[in-house]
Parts: structure tokens; C-alpha cells; sequence
């Protein structure tokens, strides 16, 4: 058998980690003749597409990026963009064609959509290299010729060319999962406070697997996708993974983007004390949380709280306006209200086993006091659930009064019954409820609500990660986590004086010990 040098191992290992988008390519779309002409619509490009990738739009299809439904098989809940609220734009329904500009589809407007329509998926959403958007209003598709990118803005975008997209098509990137994923929220960075602009091209420091100074991962190496189903979910996550490293190409039923997919249970490999000190906080801690000490530091602040009740307030002359702070981010908005920023964030922590629960649309609430949309759960030291970095975003938002339901509002289609247009509460949210099918009694108020994001992206070099000070010290991050007993950090006065005592004692006796030697050393000497 023939030993690789150790030279030629680093070079086999290096050579596994170059991701895919970085080998050559097999086809060059802009030689195919079916892309050498004009195309109309998206849904001719995709026809154009289908003729080849004959399983694509089937696969696609079978997909939450496509469904944004999901049925949580341990919870039984039913999620999915399509009827989960949340603190941010609240809920999707009857805003369709705003918020649709995410979705791998054309024309989703309203409940009519047909997503057995093969000929909807946008397969230039995720494939394209450059030079395509979708804007909100259009119901996911593109602009086709010179459009206002909102009414009234005075800024236009620029109509797609199609087939120039279509024949420049690649793989996916951080660019284009970005353009959906970093504006959740209705803007950059809004939402989960790890995914922004600044990962298209982040420094080591910021992100050290999607650096181009280190392997320059793209959002695939990780969330590995087989027959277009993309691995790793905020609603469905892999909270302790305590295995061996997935063998490249091994065929598993794991996740295949948690930490320890790659590097195991026992990634410490520095001194043997101290790395086994550390391995041994793997059967506690999840790796994001010494590893990613803070979020939202690319220099993209994200969302803490979302105040919906200040909705509507404007200037002298009866326009909306917006007010920015110091550094030039929009602080309030008369459509939207007041919101707080937050830039390198240190993260809240909690004990989490993969399980989310969520209000759902019919859940009654408790309006006197903050109700969470969603609960982390996990046991203290159950041996499936560890402590995890998150994001707590607060907002206060509207529900029914009578029905204790939180309540989604139509806000963003122009038309008479939009909050964003008329700033009428009742009428946004009788359009709403209307959209929803959700009951709605007519009165409404603003109850104040809570979410965690789990956070996961922005992993820093091992030099910034946290030292053992940070958590073992009476200023520890980990001092509202419960059920753990942390040596620095907890306080025992009983304890405290018997420990000290035996010091006191054990000095003590050091110092007799000495003196007697002392002694007897000058009596050997006299006689």
C-alpha cells in the first residue's frame, strides 16, 4: 500500500474542499440553440429549460422552496411561509404578489396559483450569474420592460433580458440564495441577523468558511441539495449531531449542514489538555455558540423590534416620511413604524433539541403579556439538546380582541383597503382576515410579541472565538441559561470558606513544612 506524504494529504484534503461551483462546467448554455432567440416570459424560458432538465421542475416542485408548506412530523404543526406569522411583514396572505418576488415560481398572486404548472418555476431565480430581480408587486416575475420599483419612488428598474440570463446560467451562489434569504423581513439583513449583504464577499474575520482568504464556501456546500430538497431549515434544525465526520460521498441519513458533518463530535485538536477541555463542551454547548461570539457585524445592522402600532404618523404637509439615524438607516417609516437596529450583537442562549413550536393563525393568545410566535425547547442536559446562540427579536403587532388571534394585515398591494396606501387599520385588517379565512370580530388592538432565530452563519476564526472568561466569570453570557452550574460564575459562601480554608491550611502547612526544614538544616550544622 502506498502512504501518502504528508504534503500530499494536505493537497487530497484541500483538493475535497473545493466546491463544485468551482469546477468546470459540462454544457455552455450559450451554445444551445433552443437559448438563441427571444423569450417573452419566464414561463417561456423554463419550457425552453425543461427540454433537457426534463425532472427539474418535478423536483422543484416537490419542494418547501416551491410548497412553502410544511407539516412538521414531530410537532404536527403545519408551517410554511404560506401560514406562518411572524414579527416582521406578519404574514403573506393577500400581499401575494409583494412578497411572491421570493418564491421559485411566476405569477403566484393570490390562492388561484397552479403549482402543478410546470411551466411557473423560475429556474433563472437560483441558476442565473448576474443581471436578473424580481420585484415586489410583480408577483415573482421579472420585469419585462422599464419599471417603478415602487409607486412613487422615482426609481426604475431596467427590463430583464431573458435570453441573455438564460444562456449565462450557472450554479448557485451566495449571491443568488442571498438575494432572497439576506432581505427576509423587507430588507437587508432584516430578519435572522446572520444573513446579509456583506457574506456576498466577507472578510476571513466576519465568515471564515465563505471567505475567498479560506475555502469560500458557497450557501451548497453546506445546505447540500439532492433533487432540488436543500438540507438544513430554521424550521426544522438539527439542534446536537454527537457523531464522526460524513465521509465525502457517503450516502446518510444525516444532516448534511450541521458543524459536525464535517468536523465531528471532537474538533479540538490543540494540546491534549486543553483540547479535551474543550471536546468535552461539545456534549454541551453547540458550536455556534463559542464560535459565532456575535451577529449582524458585516456592517449590515438587523432588526431587533418592530413597533406596528406607530403605523401612520406624517409629516406637516400630510405625506409619510421616514426618519434615519446617525449612520443613515431608516429608524421609522410611516408605513411600517418604529424599529430598532442592532449591529455585533451579542446573542441570547438557550437550551434547545431541535423542537419549535409556533402560534399558528387560530391560537389564542394571552394579550397581557408578551407572547412568543415561537418556543425553542430542550431539556437541561438531555443528550439530544444543547445551548444555542439566538436572536430574540420583539415586536408588537396587531390582533382581534374578541378572538385572541394575531391578525395579518394587507398592507403592501395598492388598492383602497392597504395599510401601506390609505393607513387605515380596519380596513388592512378586514382585507386581511378576508385573504386568511381567519374569523375577525372588528376590533383589534396591539399586543407585544417575541421570536427567537437561531444563529448559525457568521462563523468567526478560532482566534475570536469566546474565552473560557466570557461564560466562567460573575459577568458570564450563559447567566440566564438554567440547569447548568458554572465553576467562575456561581457563588457558594459555605463553599467558598471551606475552600479557602483548605488553602489557608494547605499554605499553612507549606510554610511549617518549611520552617521545620529550616530548623533542623541549622541544627545539623551546629552539631
Amino acid at each position: 500500500m502506498t502512504i501518502l506524504r504528508r504534503g500530499s494529504a494536505w493537497l487530497l484534503y484541500l483538493a475535497l474542499l473545493v466546491p463544485v461551483s468551482l469546477l468546470a462546467a459540462t454544457a455552455d448554455h450559450s451554445q444551445f440553440k433552443a437559448l438563441q432567440r427571444p423569450f417573452a416570459s419566464g414561463e417561456d424560458v423554463t419550457r425552453a429549460c425543461l427540454r433537457c432538465h426534463t425532472e427539474a421542475a418535478k423536483q422543484v416542485m416537490a419542494t418547501r422552496h416551491w410548497t412553502w408548506d410544511y407539516t412538521n412530523p414531530d410537532t404536527g404543526q403545519r408551517l410554511g411561509k404560506k401560514t406562518m406569522l411572524n414579527g416582521f411583514c406578519i404574514g403573506d396572505r393577500s400581499n401575494e404578489a409583494f412578497c411572491q418576488s421570493c418564491h421559485v415560481g411566476y405569477g403566484w398572486k393570490d390562492a388561484s396559483f397552479d403549482f402543478s404548472d410546470e411551466s411557473k418555476v423560475d429556474c433563472l431565480a437560483c441558476h442565473n450569474t448576474g443581471n436578473y430581480v424580481k420585484l415586489a408587486g410583480l408577483a415573482g416575475h421579472p420585469p419585462l420592460v422599464r419599471t417603478e420599483t415602487s409607486p412613487g419612488s422615482g426609481k426604475f428598474a431596467e427590463p430583464v433580458d431573458l435570453a441573455a440570463v438564460a444562456r449565462n446560467i450557472g450554479v448557485t451562489s451566495r449571491r443568488t440564495c442571498g438575494t432572497c434569504h439576506y432581505y427576509g423581513g423587507g430588507g437587508d439583513g432584516v430578519k435572522h441577523g446572520d444573513l446579509d449583504s456583506s457574506l456576498n464577499d466577507p472578510p476571513r474575520s466576519l465568515d471564515i468558511h465563505m471567505s475567498s482568504d479560506g475555502p469560500d464556501f458557497s450557501c451548497s456546500t453546506c445546505h447540500v441539495a439532492d433533487q432540488h430538497k436543500i438540507a438544513g431549515s430554521r424550521i426544522s434544525v438539527t439542534a446536537a449531531d454527537p457523531h464522526a465526520p460524513i465521509l465525502r460521498g457517503e450516502r446518510s441519513a444525516r444532516n448534511p449542514s450541521t458543524c459536525q458533518s464535517c468536523h465531528g463530535e471532537r474538533p479540538h485538536k490543540a494540546s491534549v489538555v486543553h483540547a479535551s477541555r474543550l471536546n468535552d463542551h461539545t456534549r454541551t454547548l453547540a458550536c455556534q455558540t463559542c464560535h459565532i461570539p456575535t451577529f449582524a457585524r458585516g456592517g449590515v445592522p438587523t432588526k431587533m423590534a418592530w413597533d406596528w402600532s406607530t403605523v401612520g404618523r406624517l409629516d406637516s404637509e400630510g405625506k409619510p416620511f421616514l426618519t434615519r439615524n446617525a449612520k443613515g438607516h431608516v429608524i421609522y417609516d410611516s408605513r411600517k413604524g418604529d424599529f430598532v437596529l442592532g449591529e455585533d450583537v451579542v446573542p441570547n442562549y438557550v437550551w434547545f433539541d431541535g423542537t419549535v413550536t409556533y402560534v399558528q393563525p387560530d391560537t389564542r393568545i394571552d394579550p397581557s403579556s408578551r407572547v412568543p410566535i415561537n418556543v425553542f425547547h430542550g431539556t437541561a442536559g438531555a443528550a439530544n439538546a444543547r445551548i444555542w446562540p439566538v436572536k430574540t427579536f420583539h415586536s408588537r403587532q396587531p390582533y382581534d380582541r374578541v378572538h385572541m388571534t394575531l391578525l395579518v394585515p394587507h398592507t403592501a398591494i395598492p388598492d383602497d383597503t392597504a395599510l401601506w396606501y390609505n393607513f387605515d387599520w380596519a380596513k388592512a385588517l378586514q382585507a386581511g382576515a378576508d385573504a386568511t379565512g381567519a374569523p375577525y370580530s372588528g376590533q383589534y388592538g396591539f399586543v407585544d410579541t417575541s421570536m427567537l432565530w437561531p444563529i448559525t452563519h457568521m462563523v468567526a476564526p478560532k482566534e475570536q472565538a469566546l474565552d473560557c472568561a466570557q461564560c466562567h466569570s460573575s459577568q458570564s453570557r450563559l447567566a440566564a441559561v438554567p440547569g447548568i452550574w458554572l465553576p467562575g460564575k456561581e457563588r457558594n459562601s459555605l463553599l467558598d470558606t471551606l475552600g479557602f480554608s483548605l488553602a489557608g491550611l494547605a499554605l499553612l502547612g507549606v510554610l511549617v513544612h518549611g520552617l521545620l526544614r529550616i530548623v533542623a538544616h541549622q541544627r545539623r550544622r551546629r552539631y
